[in-house]
């Protein structure tokens, strides 16, 4: 039934919730980072190009190289499964969240008083690796799990499941940027970044990360993968399944 897959689409929402960061506080801190590349200066738009090159480059070595290595390591023919390539989706968001943190302090610090000095707004380009890194993870390990997993007679669901996790995490994202203005008075998050404390919500989202990942470790070791009693063709067409949509979803990133 499509409510055992509940409590894992529960626990995807927090990834998307860390993505949506990527276009909306990251953009608006690199207005306040010296963005110039030579004579360039580069939109602050634009360094979301980090975010779908790393995509891509993830996308392009998971079957060369992490499917092998996954491969010997679990003795799993498929490398990794979508749990587990959840997981690191999951981590890798987390990784993102303490990076930023870090670098939105350094940014105010560098930055605070007449005498500042803005930071290159290229060090947001670690926050957009991980996130990258991340979602060529947890978008293939979402969408495999949602078609393998879901009932057979509800597989056009499963495509519906997933994408309801992304609406889901930006819809989180505009839910806890509420619930801090009115807890903090709006200290916290402010027009004027400097006159802010952004670092502090991106720790917010890094422990609330954590505290997701741990959830998710108890539902993924609860929960039982489907039985397969098809034949091997049947597995082979579902895995073409989720490699178009995967392809098909990088492609309208990119665009």
């Amino acid at each position: 039934m499509v409510i055992k897959l509940i409590p894992i689409w529960s626990t995807c929402i927090m990834f998307w919730t860390v993505y949506s960061q990527m276009t909306t506080f990251t953009v608006e801190q690199a207005t306040f980072m010296n963005r110039k590349l030579g004579s360039i200066n580069v939109p602050a738009g634009s360094f979301s190009t980090f975010l779908f090159i790393t995509i891509l480059l993830f996308t392009s070595l998971n079957e060369k190289i992490f499917v092998p290595i996954g491969r010997k390591l679990t003795h799993n023919p498929q490398g990794l499964t979508s749990l587990q390539r959840i997981g690191i989706g999951l981590l890798f968001s987390i990784a993102a969240m303490v990076a930023a943190a870090v670098i939105e302090k350094e940014r105010r610090e560098r930055g605070a008083g007449d005498n500042g000095v803005m930071i290159s707004a290229f060090w947001l380009v670690p926050q957009y690796f991980l996130v990258g890194a991340g979602e060529a993870f947890a978008y293939v390990g979402q969408l495999e799990f949602f078609i393998r997993e879901a009932p057979e007679k509800m597989k056009s669901m499963s495509t519906g499941l997933f994408l309801s996790t992304i609406s889901m995490g930006f819809f989180v994202s505009s839910l806890l940027v509420s619930i801090v203005d009115k807890v903090t008075k709006k200290v916290w998050l402010r027009s004027n970044l400097n006159d802010g404390m952004l670092n502090n919500f991106y720790w917010l989202l890094a422990v609330l990360g954590a505290l997701n990942f741990v959830v998710f470790l108890i539902f993924s070791r609860r929960h039982q993968y489907k039985v397969r009693n098809q034949q091997v063709t049947g597995d082979d067409s579902e895995m073409k399944e989720t490699k178009k949509a995967t392809e098909s979803f990088s492609t309208l990133e990119v665009e």
